[in-house]
């Protein structure tokens, strides 16, 4: 077939008006999406819509992400399954591809992504706002502000929050969980944005992903129908999982960006119910924090988000007879009692 006169003046739909926007603020930043798409931009409204407005002090650069739809018949991804992200760079770009038709490209010296998804890719809609769109945002916001990312989860009140970092299973999710249910705030389950000299921390309240097991520990009736009826998903590990939507069901999302008051290792070892928590000194924070963070510990802001991390509180959290008691410490750690009057002489 041959090309018609306007993709001869504009071979790469550079001058085309993409008819479907999204202005969102989002872990300090001020987003646009674009889109030739509302299947796209959808994909959007479920992964962002209703969250928090975090700020973090200076506006940032205004954030431009194109998506883009391709025709029906162009490269997309084969029915028998997906293939893993590819992560590429070169000449100031971002790359992630999982074919020739599904693709993110990210520019941070000019706060702008494109994202390229084939018909074929949306039978993948979680994959595609996951690994696609989700992608390019946390690349961007941390780029552009310099922000530390973290693969960690992270719990709050009244502006002080807890870093909660583990290996794949130690059950950040289900801590994260008691917590809400006990009235504790959520800023991110799987990843938190750190600015470095002040330790101010960000994150995306949107989602918590939980196994189908874990929900022998939920005692409120209502809060295990959410979750038991919340979609469940396929992670790249190949862990079934429900996705549960925390802007519905009254859950508390951190209002404002957070102060990180201590760090919170979990482990897999088990202790008396009374003795969960077990403090860490500087040397063991700085160690465990090199080992469960290695894409971010070659980051530009580490070295100083290290120093300034070094006079946080840490502890070990062991597992107990029951997730509510971790969740207890956890709440005991950001809300201590008053200290006593003194008696008087």
């Amino acid at each position: 077939m041959r090309p018609s006169a306007r993709q001869l003046r504009d071979p790469f739909d550079e001058r085309a008006a993409l008819p479907q926007t999204r202005d969102l603020q989002l872990l300090g930043a001020r987003f646009r999406f674009e889109s030739n798409s509302t299947r796209l931009l959808r994909l959007v409204d479920q992964a962002f819509a209703g969250l928090p407005r975090h700020r973090l002090g200076a506006h940032s650069r205004p954030v431009r992400v194109r998506l883009l739809l391709t025709r029906p018949g162009a490269p997309g991804a084969v029915a028998s399954g997906l293939p893993p992200l590819n992560t590429f760079a070169g000449a100031g770009f971002l790359c992630g591809a999982i074919d020739a038709g599904n693709f993110v490209v990210i520019a941070p010296a000019q706060a702008s992504a494109l994202v390229v998804v084939s018909s074929a890719m949306l039978r993948y809609p979680h994959e595609v706002r996951y690994e696609l769109i989700e992608f390019a945002v946390y690349m961007l916001a941390a780029r552009i502000q310099g922000l530390v990312p973290l693969h960690a989860a992270a719990v709050c009140h009244r502006g002080r929050g807890l870093l909660l970092m583990g290996d794949s299973g130690a059950g950040k999710s289900t801590v994260a969980l008691h917590c809400l249910l006990r009235g504790l705030q959520i800023l991110s389950e799987d990843g938190v944005f750190v600015q470095p000299a002040d330790l101010l921390a960000t994150g995306l309240s949107n989602f918590l992903h939980l196994q189908p097991g874990g929900l022998q520990f939920v005692q409120a009736r209502a809060s295990a129908t959410r979750i038991i009826r919340s979609p469940l998903i396929r992670r790249r590990s190949g862990a079934l999982k429900h996705e549960l939507d925390l802007r519905r069901g009254g859950f508390r999302l951190a209002p404002q960006p957070v102060k990180i008051h201590s760090v919170i290792f979990l482990s897999k070892r088990t202790a008396s119910d009374r003795r969960l928590l077990r403090a860490l000194p500087p040397r063991a924070l700085a160690r465990r924090l090199q080992a469960l963070q290695p894409y971010a510990s070659g980051q530009r802001g580490w070295r100083q988000f290290g120093r300034k991390l070094a006079a946080v509180s840490a502890f070990e959290l062991r597992r107990g007879s029951h997730p509510q008691l971790a969740a207890a410490a956890l709440a005991q750690l950001l809300n201590p009692p008053a200290p006593r009057a003194p008696r008087a002489s």
